[in-house]
């Protein structure tokens, strides 16, 4: 049995984690939930966005799944998402989109997965007013060596592990030749030590176009911090959006899996919540719990709910509500 911290999170959260834990369940996947606070939710009752007491548990039991989190827009108190991958140097971000059955889309053979590197980047938070009139701001972007080799890696590990042909690496070193130039230089320096892997590189304006062209040319992708946060949800879009895709953050020790869209505040309450994306991630921490063979069963079971469709959520085409479809997959399963 595994501890795992769970952080329903705020709007929709509650229910497509109750969705979650029933589907869990019904497949006797071996995990106790220990429930936590973050977000709005945990600011309206704590005056703190991230209770001291959820960072403990997280720190303690390693494991977290959490739901989506509010976070204010250009005010407010700082992304929680980005609070704790920084806090447990959960320095890899793993998004994978697969096209899938039943789901309308453009395309039909999608399946890549784009490693982001997750704690540096634009994203350390490094900004101030030049002037005294807030008219001019700056906002520093780090990279260093140690950051870009372990995030590289880390594709060109998954990429034997799930038996991947190719990796690409998304970089700006025409125009940002230090910063995007030294992510890139690791990452031809690493490649020789994984002949085969066939490892190619791609400026990220390109790439942009490549994916909405023929998506079906990417296997394993790595990149940096916001090129990686832009382009995963454009992998997203490729497959059917962003309820429909898992992501997991992963660090030497923590790991914290989660649902990418927003809190969806206008539908919360009213059993309209798409659950895939969060139990998406949540396979992807049975995975990375070594319970491949019950993520499967529940995958399975959900492409069978998927093809017919009557008891989805209306986002997917179907009839049905949150938990009608989570029951389907019980079913199924």
């Amino acid at each position: 049995m595994h501890n795992v911290v769970l952080i329903p999170g705020d709007g929709i959260g509650p229910e497509i984690t109750e969705a979650v834990q029933r589907i869990f369940k019904a497949a006797n996947a071996p995990i106790n939930w220990i429930p936590a606070q973050a977000g709005m939710s945990a600011f309206n009752a704590t005056d703190n966005p991230l209770p001291e007491e959820t960072v403990d548990l997280i720190a303690k039991h390693k494991i977290a799944l959490k739901g989506p989190l509010e976070t204010p827009v250009g005010a407010g108190f700082r992304s929680i998402n980005v609070a704790l991958r920084q806090r447990f140097d959960l320095f890899s971000n793993i998004r994978p989109a697969k096209s899938l059955p039943g789901i309308h889309s453009p395309f039909t053979h999608v399946d890549l997965v784009l490693f982001r590197e997750n704690t540096q980047g634009m994203y350390i938070g490094q900004e101030r007013w030049v002037d005294d009139k807030n008219k001019h701001a700056e906002s520093i972007a780090v990279i260093t060596r140690d950051a870009s080799e372990r995030i590289i890696r880390a594709a060109f590990e998954y990429a034997i592990k799930h038996n991947r042909k190719r990796v690409h690496l998304v970089h700006k070193a025409n125009i940002l030749k230090l910063t995007s130039g030294l992510f890139l230089q690791v990452g031809r320096e690493v490649a020789p030590d994984y002949p085969e892997i066939d490892f190619r590189d791609i400026i990220v304006d390109n790439m942009a176009m490549q994916m909405v062209m023929r998506p079906e040319q990417f296997d394993v992708v790595v990149t940096t911090n916001l090129f990686g946060d832009i382009l995963s949800d454009l992998a997203s879009g490729l497959v059917g959006g962003l309820g429909l895709t898992g992501s997991a953050n992963i660090g030497k020790e923590h790991a914290m899996f989660e649902a990418v869209h927003g809190s969806a505040p206008d539908i919360a309450g009213q059993k309209k919540a798409n659950p895939t994306a969060l139990l998406f991630s949540a396979l992807m921490m049975l995975e990375h719990l070594g319970h491949d063979d019950i993520s499967n069963r529940i995958r399975n079971a959900v492409f069978s709910v998927l093809k017919d469709q009557s008891a989805c959520t209306a986002d997917i085409g179907g009839d049905g509500d949150t938990f009608t479809y989570a029951d389907a997959i019980c079913l199924a399963l």
